[in-house]
């Protein structure tokens, strides 16, 4: 845990946030700032700074997400329209919390190239 990482904070329980999914790994909760309709974020418990700092012994922790990721749509309602799962790396990739973390995002036609 990092004490100064705003997701460690949310994770201890130390920060309210609208909790959707919690397993002994991941915790998914609604984003403040949603782009779409439905708009949650997916952070691993594992404090990693981010994408390029993910370890072989993390690979499982990377698929945990994607599964998840399929859940939260099915148990939302959302996943047969379609949905977005993005990962931003580093400040010109558009990270602004620096705890890896996934957005999962449906309810609206997704564009392309997404900007």
């Amino acid at each position: 845990m990092d004490h100064d990482c705003l997701f460690c904070k949310i994770i201890a329980g130390e920060i309210p946030a609208t909790i959707r999914y919690e397993d002994s790994q991941l915790i998914v909760f609604d984003d403040i700032d949603p782009q779409a309709p439905q708009h949650f974020l997916i952070v691993p418990k594992k404090h990693i700074r981010t994408t390029l700092d993910l370890a072989p012994v993390d690979s499982e922790l990377i698929g945990h997400v994607y599964q998840v990721a399929g859940q939260v749509a099915r148990d939302l309602g959302f996943s047969d329209e379609g949905f977005r799962v993005v990962n931003n790396c580093n400040e010109a990739g558009g990270q602004t919390v620096w705890h890896i973390h996934f957005h999962l995002l449906g309810g609206r036609d997704m564009t392309w190239p997404p900007g």
